[in-house]
């Protein structure tokens, strides 16, 4: 019993190596400037807001008001559950406290969510998608939040949040809380993408693993291809190359936060295309799109709309949808390489149209 509890104190109470989120982001700006003791406690809300959601998720089927819907349509046209609403709300209240955001920005909110008592200071912009997979809520299945942080530029006077229609470039920080076996906190802030793991002994997020490289190629190709039918023919036809192809192997768990990081974590592919319902696709580039191209693109993948880098679309609106191709580098490039040959083959059969006498 003894030696249990030595062990027990080395490996959680007396390991003095072990790294704490808030104490990383210091070690990574190398500094203890305002700006990085700012970034520092916002990732320390960040991690606060998923402590508790990752409370609430783990005695979901033991407590009402939990799993189901409301009966409400968000902004975006969609059911509610109850966890969106909760989890946003969360958000709001550990934020509402931090001195250091004036606006939340949240895909389950038409518009941006000011806290006027943080505005004379508050220099920074939280945009987050609080549930990620919430339908998988009611299943005990993984699920996720994804949250970016931007500088605020301007007065916003008017309260349009006009200054977030801008590329993904301008987000300074992003990563993502998977809701799992264990609770882990992914992120970066331009210098590598580094992985947490909640510690519920310590009720800290600690390193484990650090500047994460997502291979060049991988097995993993995650689409759901329900909508095989509804897609263009080029994605038809990059799916019937991997259906054909050894070494490919399908994964789609129905919440993005778990497939990105099993392809981060393996390298491959995750796509969502636009339908024909949709052909803009169903993902929103402010809190789901963007947030997750620049953690891969820091991780040395890529994230494309199939035409044009997902860093470089600039929104014209908050809820702003997009295609999404995003993974390792390899296999975002096969992809497009299909969207590249339709193009060229189309284009061809147009000029050759164009050349027959009417």
């Amino acid at each position: 019993m003894v030696d249990a509890q030595q062990t027990d104190a080395q490996e959680y109470g007396l390991d003095r190596d072990c790294t704490t989120l808030s104490r990383h982001v210091l070690q990574q700006l190398q500094n203890f400037s305002a700006e990085a003791q700012d970034l520092s406690a916002l990732m320390n809300r960040i991690a606060l807001a998923g402590k508790i959601i990752a409370r609430r998720l783990s005695r979901a089927g033991l407590m009402e008001g939990v799993l189901g819907f409301t009966g409400d349509i968000n902004v975006q046209g969609e059911s509610v559950k109850k966890m969106d609403v909760y989890a946003n709300d969360v958000f709001i209240s550990v934020f509402k406290q931090s001195g250091l955001v004036c606006r939340l920005a949240s895909e389950e909110m038409e518009k941006p969510y000011y806290i006027p008592e943080n505005c004379p200071i508050g220099r920074y912009t939280l945009l987050y998608d609080p549930i990620d997979g919430s339908s998988n809520t009611d299943n005990n299945l993984s699920l996720g939040s994804i949250f970016a942080i931007r500088q605020q530029e301007g007065e916003d006077v008017d309260g349009t949040a006009s200054d977030l229609l801008q590329s993904g470039r301008k987000q300074i920080a992003a990563g993502y809380i998977l809701y799992g076996p264990s609770t882990m906190l992914v992120y970066s802030i331009g210098k590598g993408v580094h992985s947490f793991t909640l510690d519920p002994s310590l009720g800290e997020f600690i390193l484990s693993d650090e500047n994460i490289q997502i291979p060049n190629h991988g097995p993993v190709y995650s689409v759901n291809e329900g909508n095989f039918w509804q897609w263009d023919d080029s994605f038809r036809e990059y799916i019937r190359y991997v259906h054909r192809t050894e070494g490919y192997t399908a994964r789609y768990g129905g919440a993005m936060v778990g497939d990105i990081h099993r392809v981060l974590v393996q390298g491959g592919v995750f796509l969502y295309p636009g339908t024909i319902k949709q052909p803009e696709g169903k993902l929103r580039l402010l809190y789901e799109s963007a947030p997750l191209a620049f953690l891969i693109e820091q991780a040395g993948g890529r994230a494309s709309t199939g035409n044009q880098e997902i860093l470089d679309v600039v929104p014209e609106k908050l809820h702003q949808r997009t295609p999404l191709i995003i993974g390792s580098k390899d296999d975002v490039a096969l992809v497009e390489s299909f969207i590249q040959k339709q193009a060229k083959e189309q284009s061809e059969n147009m000029m050759e149209r164009s050349r027959v006498p009417q």
